[in-house]
């Protein structure tokens, strides 16, 4: 495996999809807990503002690049990154290795009328899954019986659909209680598999305007955000790489 990059001081590992599940394999046969986490373009810039916010991502086991911004960004400073790694591809890549290995899963995370649908649809598509439980995101003042549930399940990989940066903060609190192999954050992906939202199509994947169709869905609530995080991306990037900063 390739050692992580450095890019406006975070360490991210710059693995494939592929080498990604091939080393969360490895950890869980070896009984190593593995704290996931994927950086995109607003997480990124909220780092940079958010010290706490910054400390749990550095905290995390697997950093991956998420974001065709942010790997745009990696070239342009010069850093070797042969791909993004999509959280929402990785999450259904690990929800078929659960079937696979017989890992029961916990989804945790999105609105009550969200999770439902999302567990269900998880079933349909792989039917041989073990759902150990789920709930929804709303939990804040009973997090002490949400991680005892969770524990009690006996998941060995957790999926959690928290807004930052309450996920990974959450995540780095209760870690040692929740008993899992593996915790994951996926973003907006319960939402995609319910049906709520819908993902870009392919091509616009490719060609990194995923943030265009988000914003055309949901324009009151993406439009400012992507206008202000994108904007501050592009003058830290530029400042990184002409301010004569070491890049590892």
């Amino acid at each position: 495996m390739k050692p992580p990059i450095e890019m406006m001081g975070v360490l991210m590992h710059p693995w494939t999809l592929e080498e990604t599940v091939e080393e969360i394999t490895r950890r869980l046969d070896a009984g190593l807990f593995t704290q996931h986490v994927v950086v995109n373009v607003a997480k990124l810039v909220t780092m940079q503002q958010d010290p706490t916010l910054r400390e749990a991502v550095s905290r995390c086991d697997i950093i991956n690049i998420d974001g065709m911004g942010v790997l745009w960004g990696a070239w342009l400073l010069g850093l070797e990154v042969p791909e993004r790694v999509a959280g929402i591809d990785l999450f259904y890549r690990l929800l078929a290795l659960a079937e696979k290995r017989g890992d029961p899963v916990f989804f945790l995370g999105a609105e009550p009328e969200v999770v439902g649908p999302a567990v269900d649809k998880a079933r349909q598509l792989y039917p041989r899954l073990q759902i150990a439980g789920y709930h929804h995101g709303y939990f804040w003042d009973h997090e002490e019986e949400i991680v005892r549930k969770v524990r009690e399940s006996r998941a060995r990989m957790l999926f959690v659909a928290i807004s930052s940066p309450k996920k990974e903060q959450f995540l780095t609190r209760w870690q040692k209680q929740l008993g899992v192999g593996l915790a994951m954050g996926v973003g907006g992906s319960f939402d995609i598999m319910a049906g709520k939202t819908k993902r870009a199509p392919a091509w616009m994947q490719k060609m990194g305007l995923e943030w265009v169709y988000r914003i055309v869905q949901e324009p009151r609530r993406m439009w400012k955000r992507y206008l202000i995080t994108n904007s501050l991306f592009a003058w830290m990037l530029l400042h990184e790489k002409f301010a004569g900063r070491k890049v590892t």
